[in-house]
């Protein structure tokens, strides 16, 4: 019967002839519907009988199983009734469930063998059923009910005895222990503080597990009784559910997770090897030709940021959720926000990038941005901090001082030598010869001031009233060229005032009538006399 089965199913495609519902179900034993009795599968029904389906057949079996369930039961009275055409299981007069020919051929079983198993199976359900809802099987349950209600309580009380205990054990003999935590000279939790975050976390613990007890203990009680244990498969499936589901996750996560540990130790030794070379070239024990110490720092942080970029290109697809609508969406946003947003920190990246492999400067160089001259003390990838003189921080968008011009006093001052200079304008009855020795005078008393390469004076313009000469020397120390400055001026007025000399420009307009020089009394000579004024009488 099996082979002419088969061979009917292998000649149905050559001849177009379509299968049937009926026969694909005796032909496929993969089409059954169960039937489902108190939470129990009782067996299969695999085929239809006239115009009930497999899945109506089912249905109407264990309705009349709940049927019979509900009276005490009888096993005498469960039979079966063959006929030519099916075999019928019966209970009383009620008609149980009837096993056809095609029923029995889509197990490969004789129709006496499928519905004697049947029986064997009904019968057990039966029993089993009523069982649970005899007097006898009541009392146990309630029985059973007030022990585990009594094991429940005298474990809710232990369990809060022993986190008492515990609690009492933390304040009397861990305290000394307890030394918070501190990160170099700050305290982010005290002492006191890390006592009241443990017991805090300790009675979290308490109330979590007490929850959960409680939670468990629910779909307990409900499977006690037959009429409460929907309830209980629903309480515990909320728990299950969940546990599997992330576990199953987990599991099946695990090939892009290896993937994911791949990508992260090869860029972890990647940046490591990166570091140790910009190091050596930082340090100059490496040398690269046409690429400067002060550059290694700055590239490798590029190269970083473009190694981790790139690294999580690769790990992105293979992220939880990535392909989804809502993590796309959330990314577009975030991108979305941080495009309109960081225009003008990209432009100052950008400008820090530039101005890093120019080598305008560097830290510690005495500089002038703009209106503000100081020493810089930072360079980051968006701003430039200088401190001032008077000790003023101030920070610089790195744009700013791209589209600008950027003065620098210190990165000649060592091997060429940074020039101060500053000018005086003397009247044309000096002879200039004089005035150059005197201003090269006050410049080699200047300390911080140097006398080789020898300072030397230009005559920069010939006024109305005046000459001016402009002072020229050199200093290797341009961090203190407020105080070299302040000391040549002192200089220049006492050489001139020890000449005798008065520096009258821009220009000073006087009538002699008798009075002092304009110099201090302790450059005038003791026996200076002040000149008369010179009166011519016409008597005419």
């Amino acid at each position: 019967m099996k082979i002419r089965i088969y061979i009917f199913t292998l000649l149905f495609p050559l001849f177009g002839i379509a299968q049937t519902d009926s026969v694909q179900s005796v032909l496929d034993p993969q089409v059954k519907v169960p039937v489902i009795f108190k939470g129990d599968t009782l067996f299969h029904i695999f085929t239809k009988i006239g115009p009930f389906s497999a899945e109506e057949r089912a249905v109407n079996v264990k309705n009349r199983l709940d049927r019979v369930s509900r009276e005490p039961y009888d096993s005498t009275l469960l039979r079966v009734i063959e006929t030519n055409e099916s075999s019928d299981l019966v209970y009383g007069e009620q008609t149980i469930c009837v096993i056809t020919n095609a029923d029995a051929q889509a197990q490969n079983l004789s129709r006496e063998e499928v519905v004697r198993t049947i029986k064997v199976k009904v019968n057990q359900a039966l029993i089993f059923s009523f069982d649970k809802t005899s007097f006898f099987s009541k009392v146990k349950r309630i029985a059973l009910l007030m022990i585990f209600l009594l094991v429940v309580g005298f474990g809710f009380y232990f369990l809060n005895k022993g986190f008492t205990r515990l609690n009492f054990v933390i304040r009397k003999k861990l305290r000394p222990y307890l030394n918070g935590i501190k990160f170099k000279n700050y305290e982010i939790i005290t002492k006191h503080r890390s006592e009241q975050l443990l017991l805090y976390g300790l009675k979290l613990i308490k109330w979590f597990l007490i929850g959960l007890i409680f939670y468990l203990t629910l779909p307990i009680l409900f499977s006690i009784f037959p009429a409460t244990q929907g309830i209980a498969s629903t309480l515990f499936g909320y728990i299950l559910y969940p546990i599997k589901t992330i576990g199953g996750g987990i599991i099946g996560y695990i090939p892009e997770m290896i993937t994911i540990a791949v990508v992260v130790v090869i860029t972890k030794y990647l940046l490591k090897a990166l570091k140790f070379i910009a190091n050596e070239v930082a340090a100059g024990k490496l040398e690269l030709p046409g690429f400067y110490s002060d550059w290694a720092q700055p590239t490798f942080n590029l190269f970083k940021i473009l190694i981790y970029a790139f690294a999580f290109i690769i790990i992105f697809p293979y992220l939880p959720g990535s392909d989804s609508p809502v993590f796309q969406g959330v990314s577009v946003f975030l991108g979305l926000l941080i495009s309109l947003g960081s225009s003008s920190a990209i432009s100052n990246i950008i400008a820090g990038l530039v101005i890093t492999y120019m080598r305008g400067f560097k830290i510690g160089d005495r500089v002038k941005i703009g209106d503000t001259t100081g020493d810089v003390i930072d360079k980051t990838m968006l701003v430039t901090r200088i401190r001032t003189i008077k000790n003023e921080d101030v920070t610089i968008p790195n744009s700013a001082i791209l589209s600008g011009n950027t003065v620098n006093f210190t990165s000649s001052a060592k091997t060429l030598g940074l020039i101060l200079h500053t000018t005086v304008t003397i009247g044309y009855d000096v002879e200039w010869k004089k005035v150059h020795e005197m201003l090269i005078s006050a410049a080699k008393r200047t300390p911080n001031l140097k006398h080789d390469p020898e300072p030397f004076v230009l005559q920069t313009s010939l006024d109305d009233f005046y000459v001016s000469y402009q002072i020229n020397a050199y200093t290797d120390q341009p961090e203190i060229a407020a105080k070299t400055y302040s000391a040549l001026y002192s200089n220049i007025q006492d050489v001139f005032n020890e000449n005798g000399i008065e520096i009258l420009s821009p220009h000073y307009r006087a009538a002699r009538d008798g009075s002092n020089l304009t110099i201090p009394n302790d450059y005038v000579p003791d026996d200076f006399v002040a000149p008369s004024f010179k009166v011519k009488m016409d008597q005419s």
